[in-house]
């Protein structure tokens, strides 16, 4: 992300904090439109070829990546739809890595327990957990924001932050911002890079660097490779969950499933880890053992 660009979405951020704390709601949607109009020519010029713009940042203590894109729902739909733990469930699962989601209540909070393995050919018991304290921040006509947040995961990482935001646009459209962040220390650090040396070594980001010799793309490779493609899959299993809204619902889970596919496959150099038939048997599985989330 350019350093003007930066400039400009801190100062949009400050300025929402700053009206925040006279009217939260007011604040934070007019933050987000100002975050939208500084994206504008990104968004129209997205090299994803629809209204969508990808961000990563290496922070000295962890990783971010955010996700900005207009999508074609209504943002009383978009609310509707992720309003309640169960359905972030039903919509974090479709991740390839996510293998199990509970929801329980503790001393009077919601969470929400993710089962994550490392690689989509682990098995299910190996899987480490990210407890997610959910809560909803906002949920007005204009605008909405909801946060999962975990204090720890495993080796060394923490501070776990997932926060969609929308605000509603005219003619029945929708702007969406995903933030996907974690801290971690330096037996992380090892571990990831150990990751990214071996089974991980021929992965790349979203971020164009340039062109390699032979013409083809440099692709962001490294930690800010890894933040971009799990942005995105979070992103585009939200995404895969509002589009089957009007699907009828016993076929609603399915339709949910090959739309998280066929997304992640238009972008086969990042995010193809299997065959459709494979993924599929894969969530299928889940789902009888797991049951509803």
């Amino acid at each position: 992300m350019g350093t003007g660009l930066q400039v400009v979405l801190a100062a949009s951020v400050a300025a929402g904090n700053a009206a925040l704390a006279a009217s939260p709601t007011t604040g934070a949607a007019q933050a987000l439109r100002d975050t939208q109009q500084a994206l504008g020519g990104r968004l129209g010029d997205s090299p994803f070829g629809r209204p969508l713009v990808l961000d990563s940042m290496e922070l000295p203590e962890g990783l971010k990546g955010d996700v900005y894109a207009i999508v074609d729902h209504p943002l009383q739909d978009v609310a509707a739809a992720l309003k309640t733990p169960a359905r972030w469930c039903e919509a974090l699962i479709l991740h390839i890595n996510n293998r199990r989601c509970q929801v329980a209540t503790d001393s009077g909070r919601e969470v929400l327990t993710l089962s994550v393995v490392r690689r989509y050919d682990k098995p299910v018991d190996s899987a480490f957990t990210l407890p997610f304290l959910y809560r909803t921040i906002a949920m007005d006509p204009d605008y909405m924001a909801v946060e999962l947040s975990a204090e720890s995961g495993p080796l060394g990482t923490r501070s776990y932050r997932v926060v969609l935001e929308a605000v509603r646009l005219r003619n029945g459209r929708t702007f969406l911002h995903f933030s996907y962040a974690y801290e971690h220390n330096l037996v992380a650090r090892v571990a990831t890079q150990a990751y990214l040396a071996t089974f991980g070594s021929d992965k790349v980001g979203f971020t164009a660097l340039g062109r390699l010799p032979g013409g083809e793309t440099d692709w962001i490779r490294g930690t800010r490779g890894l933040v971009e493609r799990n942005a995105m899959r979070y992103f585009l299993a939200v995404e895969a969950y509002l589009s089957a809204m009007d699907v009828p619902a016993p076929q609603q889970q399915d339709a949910r499933l090959l739309a998280w596919y066929e997304a992640t496959e238009r972008y086969p150099r990042q995010l193809h880890e299997i065959d459709l038939a494979s993924y599929l048997a894969l969530k299928r599985e889940d789902r009888l053992r797991n049951g509803p989330p």
